[in-house]
């Protein structure tokens, strides 16, 4: 089986149809993640889980592919995944948390010293807009529309919050890996995770996606910007405005908390210029609803 064949054989079927995007109202007004609209979408296959740190150094060991955070050097860790935070007292402005360290990319996480030798199923991070896109073009496959990827999200469901529903602990149970505690300064890990957790952790939704709440931001195809207005008609397999540099980022991560950024729901977006990484951000991948060509 080649590799196109190979990584696109767990790919799972989202159905075609029209469903509701974004929210009824914006909680934070600079994500433009409302009002709801309705958008059709063509069939289309999605990965159940986000791309793990086996699958990424498949890719690399192919091609020799260095990554944006290996060229440049450095990326963004945060602090309390730090042995000593205050080795590395370098911020981006405001972000007292993010601390700059030098040799912290995909193979090495928190720095040159750590490795990912016991973390072959979890997303791989301190990945780049650019770095994913190279592995999809390795691969045959395509980072998801922002509309497609909203779509696995939901599950079918309508006009609720999480992929399982309305509330954030059903049952009273963690369903997602999120930051719990005192924002930055005490993660409790009551949910099992510090920083990361597998790519399978807690139950998937409806149409067998796991974690596309907390865990990692994943990067998908659409630079970021206004949606359009909600119309009587539905928008057609968008693919978001043309304009602008920053791409968008879905889902939320082992970050997100109540106090700072609740950003963990299924309509939930940000942004990053496409060169930006940090130790928080993955993929997903994505294909066309087709048999592959002989």
């Amino acid at each position: 089986m080649d590799i196109a064949r190979s990584l696109r054989a767990p790919l799972k079927p989202i159905p075609s149809g029209v469903f509701e995007m974004g929210a009824r109202q914006s909680w934070f007004a600079g994500d433009l993640d409302s009002p709801r609209r309705k958008v059709k979408l063509s069939a289309f296959l999605m990965s159940p889980t986000a791309v793990t740190n086996a699958e990424y150094q498949r890719f690399v060991r192919a091609t020799g592919y260095r990554t944006v955070a290996e060229q440049e050097g450095w990326s963004y860790v945060f602090h309390l995944l730090l042995p000593d935070p205050d080795k590395w007292p370098v911020s981006p402005p405001g972000l007292p948390w993010w601390r700059k360290v030098d040799g912290a990319c995909w193979f090495s996480p928190e720095g040159p010293d750590t490795r990912t030798a016991t973390r072959d199923e979890h997303p791989v991070v301190h990945i780049a807009w650019f770095d994913a896109i190279a592995y999809c073009n390795w691969a045959g496959l395509h980072l998801p529309s922002e509309a497609q990827w909203e779509r696995a999200a939901r599950g079918g469901l309508i006009r609720q919050k999480f992929p399982w529903g309305n509330e954030m602990k059903p049952g009273g149970a963690f369903a997602m890996n999120t930051f719990q505690g005192s924002f930055p300064t005490i993660n409790s890990g009551d949910d099992g995770w510090i920083g990361t957790a597998p790519v399978d952790a807690y139950r998937p939704n409806r149409y067998g996606m796991f974690n596309m709440t907390g865990n990692v931001w994943e990067w998908v195809a659409d630079r970021f910007g206004p949606l359009p207005k909600a119309g009587q008609r539905p928008e057609l397999d968008p693919s978001g405005t043309a304009e602008g540099e920053a791409r968008v980022q879905r889902g939320g991560s082992y970050l997100c908390h109540d106090s700072y950024c609740d950003r963990y729901h299924v309509h939930s977006r940000t942004r990053n210029e496409p060169d930006s990484s940090t130790g928080n951000s993955g993929f997903r991948v994505a294909a066309q609803f087709a048999p592959l060509s002989e």
